[in-house]
């Protein structure tokens, strides 16, 4: 008689319990050479989730380009790094935490504020800035507000407490978004490059110490929830979300940042996704070494933990370090001071396992390299994305009766209103280092003791990727880079935060691809690398995904920071260009969803040779001191930006344009046309601007002035839009507060 198959053993609903597949259950029992113990497929199940694991997403990421001159770190460590110059590097990253902030926003962006920012310390860096994607459903409606603003003071809470500016990002509103918000936290940090620290453990007997806070029940299979779908109850979730304490974290950074200063640890892993499993199990085997470990001697704040709760616990400000054991009691005196816990779990051995003990009982034995490095990377079955269908076939989309009505009805609409309600919360001058305040084109950060700045930017248009995957992967590279040549920053690197539906469904996996395609092409195109981010599928409910929301951060370099341009207009009789093209394109555009209630296509097109030859016109009239100012057209087109540019600029400066084209009027006015920027100049400089435009092969045309108190637009002499700044302006800045029945 044949031996029974033990695979067969286990009960299906286990299995999905821990969100694994039969056949994965077979590859880890074939890995293994046994069945895994319950603790031992906890582990599993959290590392290889789609969260911690990849397993979706790795065939495709590989597209991306990883390599450049300045790249010290790519994909694979805890953050990405750049040489700056001057022995300094840069370190940042983008990471999501969209289902714990639908079950429980506040602790949910909390503790995504709070694990990015041990993303960037954890590698030697001080986090000198954050910035926040965020996307909900429809802010009138009232469960939508509610997280909105349990997100927001999430953000500020954490944010504010540890001492960290929040210096911009973006936010937009659509219904798919309703049940199942998104929160993407991006955080820049500097650190010496002789300063840099890693996920290492360099050699066997080598002390490993937990430091930090203690491990409760809080967030145990985080990291698998947010690699599955929502159903209708959500509630039953709520163990898996993290409980953050920002004074706590703080203490944790001075701790650490002093001890790696000390040169007293060769290693360190934050305890994020996955917790203690993670932490330990990524070390040894990026290694090529085992850990012993002993969960006795791991702080505990809730009596009666087990091994799986303990391993797979992700109670947040904890960290795992590997010390030479004659610097152990040098380690556990610094965190002494800091009042914070520093235990010698376990240590570094030979032989490539990961051993556990319990009360004396061995609780886990695996082969480190099958719990990191061998999760099956998945081909999923692709379905080419359809073609969106042309704006107005079948219903042709009518000319507003109103232009006016129409410009401040866009105004009002919450995806491009003032944003001061959300980030006037979050404290954006603390460390005294923010150049620009929130609502720029792009945040700019000084660099102490330079004349160089760090200039960073969000971006990512959802239904303009819905509608063109590849296109709208490329443009929001594009765009992210757009918002720093207006600032007059030059991008050096980015990192991506990818969020998707269910990577089960043919379609989702297929706007992946043709997005991960998109963004490459850009990326090749720009000459920036990608050095990390992070994938976020499962991004359902009840079967119904979001839209495809790739959002890209990128982060420039300002050489001299004096020369850094701002959006608003600076002083009356000043000339303002049009850089770029307004096509006849009105398919995604804020205006057809605003005003007339569809969402269809097909979205702008992108030639990214004309848009890189705009971002360098752009780039060099800032380096010539030529522009008084400089604003990305985006959601709203030309109206929206040519009002924005009044809003940030002297009170009440208005404008009066003149528009010369055969395009319809709402077309040339909202239309979403790419590679367009916005810029003001002294009438001295008009003609060189334009000489430099004619060089480059980048069109720039004069439109009009800077003059008076209202915003004048016109087309072969009739106006189309006449409205006072003061009117537009208070459009703009009611519509999110009166949401909330607060006024500005």
């Amino acid at each position: 008689m044949s031996a029974p198959d033990r695979t067969a053993m286990i009960d299906d609903r286990i299995l999905k319990d821990h969100n694994l597949t039969r056949d994965e259950y077979k590859l880890i029992v074939k890995l293994v050479g046994r069945a895994p113990n319950p603790t031992e497929l906890g582990l599993f199940s959290v590392m290889w989730s789609e969260h911690c694991g990849y397993k979706s997403s790795r065939v495709h990421l590989k597209k991306l380009p990883t390599k450049g001159p300045a790249v010290i770190q790519g994909p694979g460590e805890n953050a990405g790094i750049l040489d700056i110059g001057d022995g300094l590097a840069v370190v940042f990253k983008i990471e999501s935490h969209n289902h714990p902030s639908f079950i429980e926003p506040y602790q949910g962006a909390a503790t995504g504020v709070g694990g990015i920012l041990r993303d960037i310390f954890t590698m030697g860096a001080r986090p000198i800035a954050v910035m926040d994607s965020l996307r909900f459903g429809p802010p009138d409606q009232p469960r939508n507000r509610a997280i909105m603003e349990g997100v927001v003071s999430g953000i500020a809470g954490y944010g504010n407490s540890f001492g960290v500016p929040t210096v911009g990002g973006e936010t937009s509103f659509d219904a798919g978004y309703a049940q199942n918000p998104l929160v993407n936290v991006f955080c820049l940090g500097l650190v010496r490059k002789d300063k840099i620290f890693y996920a290492r453990a360099e050699g066997a007997g080598n002390a490993v110490l937990y430091v930090g806070a203690k491990t409760g029940r809080d967030g145990i299979h985080g990291a698998t929830m947010a690699s599955a779908e929502f159903g209708t109850e959500t509630e039953h979730k709520r163990p898996n979300v993290q409980v953050g304490d920002p004074f706590k974290e703080k203490l944790l950074l001075e701790a650490c940042l002093e001890a790696m200063g000390r040169g007293l640890i060769v290693g360190i892993q934050d305890m994020g996704a996955a917790g203690l499993a993670c932490s330990t199990s990524e070390i040894a085997a990026k290694s090529g070494l085992g850990m012993d470990i002993d969960l006795d001697l791991v702080p505990q704040r809730e009596a009666g933990m087990t091994p799986y709760e303990i391993m797979l616990s992700e109670s947040q400000e904890r960290m795992l370090m590997v010390a030479r054991p004659g610097r152990v009691a040098e380690v556990q005196a610094i965190f002494a001071e800091w009042d914070l816990d520093a235990v010698v779990v376990g240590r570094v051995v030979e032989g490539g396992r990961l051993r556990v003990r319990f009360h004396g009982e061995e609780v886990i034995d695996l082969p480190v390299e099958a719990i990191v490095n061998l999760c099956p990377a998945l081909r999923r079955p692709v379905a080419k994305p359809r073609p969106a269908k042309p704006a107005g076939k079948g219903a042709p989309i009518p000319p507003p009766d109103n232009y006016t009505k129409a410009f401040l009805k866009l105004l009002a609409s919450p995806t491009i209103a003032d944003k001061e309600w959300i980030f006037g919360q979050y404290d954006h001058m603390v460390q005294t280092n923010t150049v620009f305040l929130p609502g720029a084109d792009a945040a700019v950060v000084r660099i102490k003791g330079s004349r160089r700045a760090l200039a960073a930017s969000l971006d990512g248009n959802s239904l303009h990727v819905r509608l063109d995957p590849r296109t709208g992967g490329a443009a929001a590279v594009a765009e992210a880079c757009r918002n720093l040549a207006c600032v007059g920053a030059r991008p050096i690197g980015i990192t991506n935060c990818l969020n998707f539906g269910n990577p089960e469904k043919p379609e989702v996996m297929g706007q992946f691809e043709a997005v991960i395609e998109g963004m490459a092409e850009a990326c090749k195109v720009f000459a920036v690398p990608v050095t990390g981010g992070n994938v976020s599928f499962y991004n359902d409910t009840e079967g119904a995904s979001i839209n495809p929301t790739p959002v890209v951060g990128v982060v420039g370099l300002i050489e001299d920071v004096a020369q850094a341009v701002r959006p608003g207009f600076k002083a009356a009789g000043d000339i303002v260009v049009l850089l770029g093209e307004t096509k006849d394109e009105l398919g995604g555009s804020e205006y057809l969803r605003s005003i007339h209630g569809r969402e269809d296509g097909p979205a702008p097109g992108l030639d990214l040779a004309l848009e890189k030859r705009v971002q360098e016109l752009c780039l060099e009239a800032v380096g010539l001191g030529l522009l008084r100012s400089a604003h990305d057209l985006s959601e709203g087109g030309l109206a929206v930006a040519l009002a924005e540019s009044c809003f940030h600029g002297l009170k009440d400066l208005g404008c009066v344009v003149e528009l010369e084209s055969e395009l319809r009027p709402d077309a040339l006015l909202f239309g979403e046309s790419a590679s367009r920027i916005l810029v003001s100049v002294r009438p001295s400089a008009l003609d060189r601007l334009l000489q430099l435009a004619r060089d480059r092969k980048a069109r720039a045309a004069a439109i009009g002035k800077v003059y008076g108190q209202s915003i004048v637009v016109g087309r072969a002499g009739f106006k189309l839009v006449d409205v006072t700044v003061r009117e537009a302006h208070r459009a703009w800045k009611n519509a999110i507060p009166d949401l909330f029945k607060i006024h500005a």
